[in-house]
This record gives structure tokens, C-alpha cells and sequence, in this order.
């Protein structure tokens, strides 16, 4: 069970407990993509730096994450304002 709330939080939460990363999920908005959503692997990410992810060499910024699915069930979601 992921505890964490933030996204930054629920990254960490997952390597620092020694879980697979590969079995997390993260949509995050991206423009131009089909939808404006981009779905990648957590074990993608290279970095975690300040208020960012760092995804083939991109800065994503955690604003734009969306949902966190770990093994199928979301553990993050954000609302629409």
C-alpha cells in the first residue's frame, strides 16, 4: 500500500521501499500527444530533481502528472479545478 500523496512523494516512497518501479505507471499531461496524455514507466525516469522528473533527458514537471498507477490501481489522481 503506497501512502504518500504528492507525486514526488509516491515516486520516492516507491524506490526507497525497494519497489519495482517498472509496475508503476504515470500519465502525465503533454501536448500535441494523442489526448494531451502521455503514459510512461516510472523505471523510465532518470531523475528526480526540485519539482521535476527526468524522462529521456526531458524535465517534466510534476504539475503536469495526472494519475500514478501502481500494479493497476491508481494511487494518485488529479482533480480537475
Amino acid at each position: 500500500m503506497i501512502r504518500s500523496r504528492t507525486p514526488k512523494e509516491i515516486l520516492n516512497e516507491i524506490k526507497w521501499r525497494g519497489l519495482n518501479l517498472e509496475d508503476c505507471e504515470i500519465v502525465y499531461l503533454h501536448r500535441g500527444a494523442p489526448g494531451d496524455r502521455k503514459v510512461v514507466s516510472a523505471g523510465e525516469i532518470e531523475g528526480i530533481e526540485g519539482g521535476f522528473m527526468i524522462i529521456r533527458g526531458k524535465m517534466i514537471p510534476f504539475h503536469r502528472v495526472l494519475e500514478i498507477r501502481f500494479k493497476g490501481e491508481t494511487v494518485f489522481k488529479r482533480r480537475r479545478t
